[in-house]
């Protein structure tokens, strides 16, 4: 892949961030240069551009060191520092900057060039929202918010004399001995468990602070605050519940009969929590990869059947050494793809071990790499920022579309055909727990004033509308009370989940076109995915030929044509 990072044009080209000192100058530059004409705005807003890429990669970095080994004090320390003695200053930087371009009388010439009416939509919203007093409360919450992954990252098991993280001992979940899945799944359970309480003060410090950030940029609640803050133009609260409501009447019945199909083919008397991972023929896990050197390469196999230029950007992230994919103890839980905007060569992160899961973990992270490498090519680092609803997209179609070439990591017919049965009910039930989580999140910043015991009530209402009726939690409650304290989302991204949800109903859209005219369905694909943020979520959407539609009638005619995949297997 021909691959060059642009030079700069603004920054002296050894220039790195070491504090808001060094900063300082080309922000103080860009605030007092005379813009006199359009061309000058244009010039203007490259530099600003530039700017915002260095120091986004600069945190970029900070975030993904410390992630890697959150043991290391001085890898927190220095994200610390960002996040405390860098950052608190920038923000009013950026208020004055985009006033400064709110301002220009040559902002509605420039403004009919494609992109620049959605980054001046932007622009207007944090205007619109920005106060200085927000501005020690956002670093407040950002150091907390940093306190989850130190928590969830040390925690562990032993079993048989042998130290695991919960990833690595999530796998004995689909061993076929029953009465080891139970004690792996109490052990795992009670090591949560033994954090409840931290996590439950810590989740309501944040909230309180939320919310304060809220009121103090005149919103009734911390939920109105983050829809106009993450700049949600195309769809409202209101469309969320409606989300909800399909799922509930379109997706819970086909999670009753998964676990039906399942409790009777395990031949059990009850089906517990701890039978939903183990394969329902009586097999021992599917192993479609031996390490990570073994998954990234079988996966960039994957990605070059579909297009030659998709593996390409996987192979040069490999040379760049942008991957960490092994689970270890110290690594923070989860997974992400982090884009690096002045390299544009993003990051990968995420906790592999042997199972399915990782593997698309890895498409799916792919996905949204592939993303990065397609926007390389936009004119300024806010036209490569989408909204979540649009990557989101990218990564779960990945999932999808590159079905047809799973033969790469399963060499016989019956794994494959577990796999891909398996991801397909993986589907349905992600969609019901998106609903959970999205519901759950609402409630809470509507009423940020419950109590602890009143949150697990409202939690456990919500998880019931969104579950099957067919598993029993009997004698486990205390471990069905805490479930919401796995999900990251809760933590450091609040109300980024629906986005799950909503890409994963365009994700089978773009398969299905995918599977009736594969040339096409790439294409489209990729044509909206090169846009990145020039147009709207739905006009991305329709480049991708698909709809942006949570419409019980759409959801419907989505899930059945899962079915009938699900069904040819």
């Amino acid at each position: 892949m021909e691959f060059e990072i642009k030079e700069r044009q603004f920054l002296p080209k050894d220039f790195k961030v070491k504090d808001w000192e060094t900063l300082k100058p080309y922000f103080d530059k860009l605030l007092e240069e005379e813009i006199n004409s359009t061309q000058d705005l244009e010039n203007w807003f490259a530099k600003l551009s530039e700017l915002e890429a260095v120091v986004s990669e600069d945190m970029a970095w900070r975030y993904i060191k410390m992630t890697c080994d959150t043991s290391d004090e001085k890898l927190a320390a220095s994200f610390e520092d960002f996040v405390r003695n860098i950052q608190p200053h920038i923000a009013p930087y950026s208020d004055k900057l985009n006033r400064k371009a709110l301002a220009s009388p040559y902002l509605a010439s420039v403004k009919e060039k494609e992109g620049y009416n959605i980054m001046i939509r932007e622009m207007e919203k944090d205007v619109k929202i920005f106060r200085e007093e927000n501005i020690p409360l956002e670093t407040e919450i950002a150091s907390l918010s940093q306190k989850y992954g130190s928590i969830s990252g040390a925690m562990d098991i032993e079993h048989e004399g042998k130290e695991m993280t919960l990833q690595q001992a999530a796998v004995m979940l689909q061993s076929t001995d029953r009465e080891l899945r139970e004690e792996i799944y109490r052990k795992i359970s009670s090591r949560r468990l033994a954090d409840k309480e931290k996590l439950d003060k810590l989740f309501t410090e944040l909230i309180q602070l939320r919310t304060k950030v809220a009121k103090n940029a005149g919103f009734e609640n911390y939920r109105d605050f983050m829809f106009a803050s993450m700049g949600r133009f195309d769809y409202s609260p209101q469309d969320c519940f409606d989300f909800h409501d399909s799922v509930k009447s379109e997706v819970v019945p086909l999670l009753d009969e998964i676990a039906k199909n399942r409790k009777e083919k395990l031949e059990l008397d009850t089906l517990r929590p701890w039978d939903k991972a183990v394969d329902i023929s009586g097999k021992e896990a599917l192993e479609p990869f031996n390490g990570a050197d073994d998954l990234t390469q079988k996966t960039i196999k994957v990605f070059n059947k579909l297009d030659p230029f998709l593996g390409d950007c996987l192979v040069k992230m490999v040379e760049m050494k942008h991957l960490d994919l092994d689970s270890r103890k110290g690594k923070s839980p989860g997974g992400y793809n982090y884009p690096l905007s002045e390299t544009g060569v993003p990051f990968i992160f995420m906790n592999a071990t042997s199972t399915l899961r990782d593997m698309v973990t890895l498409l799916h992270e792919g996905g949204h790499a592939v993303h990065s490498f397609l926007m390389n090519d936009l004119e300024l680092n806010d036209f490569k920022n989408p909204p979540s609803e649009v990557a989101e997209l990218a990564s779960m179609s990945m999932e999808l579309i590159t079905l047809d070439y799973w033969d790469i990591f399963f060499d016989n017919e019956e794994d494959l055909k577990r796999a891909k049965t398996e991801h397909l009910e993986g589907i349905i039930e992600t969609l019901p727990w998106v609903a959970t989580i999205d519901k759950f999140q609402h409630w809470i910043y509507e009423n940020p004033e419950h109590t602890v015991a009143e949150r697990t009530k409202a939690w456990n209402d919500i998880l019931d509308d969104f579950s099957d009726s067919i598993t029993d939690y009997a004698g486990l409650e205390k471990f069905k009370d805490s479930l919401w304290q796995k999900q990251l989302h809760l933590y450091e991204v609040p109300f980024y989940y629906i986005e799950y949800g909503m890409a994963q109903l365009g994700a089978v859209a773009v398969w299905k076109n995918y599977k009736t005219d594969p040339k096409k369905g790439l294409d489209s694909y990729m044509k909206a995915l090169r846009m990145g943020y020039t147009k709207s979520i739905p006009e991305v959407y329709e480049a991708a030929d698909i709809k942006f539609d949570f419409s019980k009638k759409n959801i419907s005619e989505l899930m059945n044509f899962v079915k009938e995949e699900m069904q040819k297997l």
